[in-house]
């Protein structure tokens, strides 16, 4: 299967909305204002959901045919 670069990044992309999101969550701060970690979440959703829609139709994915 070749790699595709676009979905490289879509990767690099979530991982990193998600570790954002993770930290807020961690921080103390995250008891007094939540705002900051729903922020995070809806990013970190928006990341997750564009990989899953780029995997339907990412060319890598399809074997050729032999």
């Amino acid at each position: 299967m070749m790699s595709c670069t676009q979905c490289g990044r879509l990767v690099q992309a979530f991982d990193s909305a998600l570790g954002e999101y993770l930290n807020a969550r961690a921080n103390p701060f995250f008891e007094v204002s939540t705002e900051l970690a729903a922020s995070k979440q809806v990013d970190m959703e928006r990341a997750k959901y564009k990989l899953k829609e780029h995997r339907v139709v990412c060319p890598s994915r399809v074997q050729p045919i032999h």
